[in-house]
């Protein structure tokens, strides 16, 4: 039995992923609306009352729980599932809002024996599955550089505790940060240059660094969140030029050359479901977990995404 926690939009595509796979599951909601919003769309019962009145109430823990609520929401919930006794979770990103609460998690999973992941869905985009079967291919990263500017004037309309605002470089931009990451390198040294704020987001609008990996790569990343732009990667091997823009394609520049060219890719699943999250939720329910975030990983770069936003621990 798998717990499906949260009835919103994003559990509304993961219970289409669900369904495909043919697994048993159960969807856990707060709010009636949410719910009926949820049954209407996908057909399925909601449990409303909360996670905690469903844990209270019933006797057989779920072996895995996939965590779709809202980023305010994400670390009391995973909290609960693990003390619960749940052995396998995947969180949405970030996962939660502090260092200390990031780390928390990863004690109690230590404790409890509970596998936690987080859903950076990215990962498992067609072009992205290619893009490391060329970049292996090719001896692998040897530079990169990310763009992660978000569209302030449509972000300050959306309706979400300021909390989450405040910290919208975690809850949202490192989606890109860990595409980067990911195919380039974890960073050995970084170096980070912030400034202007926002009223919603005071930490900072303007963000620039650099540094290097642990396996040697250079890179660097910009991002002006009260100007114009889109979230991009580029990707350098010895061969090739490898571009994420937008993220769902892959365009490369060959060395020597100056076009940009498609690389056809497989995206059926991407484009029957929300990109990548067929594959996501494949591994996280598989045998083969190598390409999901562990909450180690995320423990780990919590500092340094802190750093490149200007966050204080």
């Amino acid at each position: 039995m798998i717990w499906l926690i949260g009835s919103g939009l994003m559990s509304i595509d993961y219970a289409k992923v669900l369904d495909a796979q043919g697994c048993d599951y159960q969807v856990v909601g707060r709010g009636s609306d949410s719910a009926a919003s949820f049954t209407e769309k996908t057909g399925k019962a909601v449990i409303c009352g909360g996670l905690a009145q469903h844990i209270a109430n019933t006797k057989a823990v779920a072996e895995a729980a996939i965590v779709s609520v809202g980023v305010a929401q994400l670390y009391e919930t995973t909290k609960q599932l693990i003390e619960a006794g749940v052995k396998k979770i995947l969180v949405e990103k970030p996962g939660a809002t502090t260092l200390a609460e990031i780390e928390e998690l990863r004690q109690l999973s230590e404790q409890h024996g509970c596998a936690v992941y987080i859903a950076y869905n990215r990962r498992f985009f067609s072009s992205v599955l290619e893009a490391q079967r060329l970049i292996e291919q090719e001896g692998g990263v040897t530079s990169f550089n990310f763009e992660l500017t978000e569209w302030a004037h449509v972000i300050e309309k959306i309706d979400k505790p300021q909390e989450v605002l405040n910290k919208w470089f975690l809850a949202n931009s490192t989606h890109v940060a860990d595409l980067a990451f990911y195919l380039g390198g974890k960073p050995r040294d970084i170096c980070c240059f912030i400034q202007g704020s926002l009223n919603w987001h005071q930490a900072g609008s303007v963000f620039s660094g650099a540094g290097m990996t642990e396996q040697g790569a250079l890179f660097n990343y910009a991002a002006n969140w009260e100007s114009a732009g889109r979230w991009s990667v580029e990707v350098l091997t010895k061969e090739n030029r490898y571009v994420f823009r937008p993220m769902e394609a892959l365009q490369v520049q060959k060395r020597g050359t100056i076009p940009l060219v498609a690389v056809e890719v497989d995206d059926a699943l991407d484009k029957e479901f929300k990109p990548g999250l067929f594959k996501q939720v494949e591994a996280f329910l598989g045998d083969d977990a190598r390409l999901l975030c562990r909450l180690e990983e995320q423990c780990s770069l919590f500092p340094i995404y802190e750093k490149m936003a200007g966050y204080q621990s």
